[in-house]
């Protein structure tokens, strides 16, 4: 009877005891957030230099597009994202330049913090950030590329698995590139190849959508997108402990 006791005991110890934690790692990796939010908005650097970017990219195709192609919406699908990847890119490369040149990122590697926090609060800063500028250029995507409104909301739910793919695995290579004199170079050199496969599977989607194609002629893709963030999700958290430590 006592040993069935303590064995309760511990079980109910744990079960209180693991939300705490849970919490606790939340608080850690929201702080790091705020941090990151907090510097944005003192400085304003990024997000304002991805949204002209971004927005470049779309006036400048469009402009080519309409007198060189007949079919803006093939086209649309793959402007739409080269405008998300090229600004997105910018947002990366900084994502730790503050941190390593004003010594934060050292700070922070010896705050009794475990380092999958650090990574997740830089990657769902990372994150929000391109969210906010995509947010802000669809309006301008879908009058520019005479695309339904009805289509907005789809758009917005692969933009956002597409977002995270390319994040996920941006932070880590932005943490890595960092330890580099040539970091804005080197970093979309080991990108880009990576990022194919999410990048081909949001576009093919983004087309689906524009196109109204059935959802079983793209499920594949979704698919593809879905399991891409996942794995790579998993494989930066395991790999940022290693990169940072150098």
């Amino acid at each position: 009877m006592t040993e069935q006791a303590d064995s309760l005991a511990n079980t109910i110890r744990t079960s209180l005891t693991l939300p705490h934690r849970l919490w606790g790692y939340l608080r850690k990796v929201f702080a790091i957030v705020g941090k990151d939010i907090a510097t944005e908005i003192r400085t304003k650097e990024m997000i304002g230099a991805m949204f002209v970017f971004s927005l470049l990219i779309l006036f400048i195709f469009n402009f080519a597009f309409d007198l060189r192609a007949d079919n803006l919406q093939t086209l649309a699908p793959g402007v739409l994202w080269i405008a998300i990847v090229f600004a997105g890119m910018m947002g990366l490369s900084r994502s730790f330049i503050l941190e390593r040149d004003q010594g934060v990122l050292d700070g922070l590697l010896l705050t009794p913090v475990d380092r999958s926090a650090i990574y997740f609060g830089k990657m769902l800063g990372n994150v929000l950030f391109i969210s906010l500028v995509e947010i802000i250029i669809l309006p301008f995507f879908i009058i520019l590329f005479n695309q339904p409104l009805t289509a907005a909301p789809s758009l917005i739910g692969v933009i956002i698995l597409g977002t995270l793919g390319f994040a996920s695995v941006g932070t880590l290579f932005s943490a890595m590139a960092i330890h580099t004199r040539a970091r804005e170079v080197l970093l979309p050199i080991m990108l880009f190849p990576v990022i194919i496969p999410v990048m081909l599977a949001a576009v093919r989607l983004t087309s689906g959508i524009l196109d109204n194609l059935p959802f079983a002629d793209v499920q594949h893709w979704l698919a593809l997108i879905v399991v891409f963030d996942l794995v790579f999700v998993v494989a930066s958290v395991i790999l940022f402990e290693f990169v940072v430590e150098e």
